[in-house]
């Protein structure tokens, strides 16, 4: 049984361009996320999706050049950028993993993936707005088969464009299934979307990295807990 995790990544970020390429203690912020997500034992295969756009072609560069696995598609159909990946490196699971996450807990994801496997689910996830674990540690987790029915059957460019929107919105015909927090903290933002969020992951990694490039979600709660002016960075929970 293998699980292959999808990392979907762009350049053309709305209110961010080019996040994923931006500084993170003295590397690309995409290739520090994926330093983390590699440390989770119950991954066998990790990939970043990204699309066929020009825009994207410094970040393919720089993933090949890195060793990382790279799937390109369409850059408005991430649905069927994620198929693509999977009939390129076909395995019996699909993790979605998105490229503005680099708090990422390794724990957390073989956490989410064991919860799936355990409970037979069609999809688990970890998070349903504002509930769970912190915005920036998303895992969502599904079955091959459940991938490609949905992209059979998506009719919405919501669908497209959300990649589990269609699962989501059917709990009538597929298993659903959630690893809840130990702690809500469905209010923490460690995601990277604004300046000021990426202000605050480069205070985490500077404070952090160095010492111990492992650091644990432990270790950025009392970090932030002795830095009270970033507790509620940018308006926002940290913590």
């Amino acid at each position: 049984m293998t699980v292959l995790a999808v990392l979907q990544a762009r350049m053309s970020s709305s209110r961010l361009p080019g996040k994923v390429m931006q500084d993170l203690a003295g590397a690309p912020m995409i290739l520090r996320q994926i330093e983390r997500v590699r440390r989770a034992s119950r991954i066998d295969r990790l990939v970043v999706a990204t699309s066929t756009d020009a825009s994207d072609d410094p970040l393919a560069e720089l993933l090949e050049a890195a060793g990382t696995d790279v799937h390109r598609g369409p850059l408005d159909d991430v649905l069927e950028r994620f198929v693509g990946a999977l009939d390129a490196y076909p395995a019996d699971h699909v993790v979605r993993l998105t490229g503005d996450c680099p708090l990422s807990d390794p724990d957390v994801i073989d956490a989410t993936i064991a919860r799936h496997l355990e409970t037979r689910a069609d999809y688990t996830n970890n998070r349903a707005e504002p509930v769970g674990f912190p915005k920036g540690q998303d895992v969502e987790v599904f079955t091959a088969e459940t991938l490609r029915r949905a992209h059979a059957e998506a009719a919405t460019p919501e669908e497209r464009e959300h990649v589990t929107w269609g699962i989501r919105q059917a709990p009538q015909r597929y298993r659903l299934e959630r690893l809840n927090p130990p702690v809500d903290e469905g209010e923490v933002r460690w995601t990277v979307d604004r300046p000021d969020d990426l202000e605050f992951v480069r205070a985490v990694y500077e404070a952090l990295y160095a010492r111990e490039p492992a650091f644990t979600s432990e270790d950025v709660r009392a970090f932030v807990r002795a830095r009270p002016e970033l507790a509620h960075w940018g308006g926002d929970r940290r913590i």
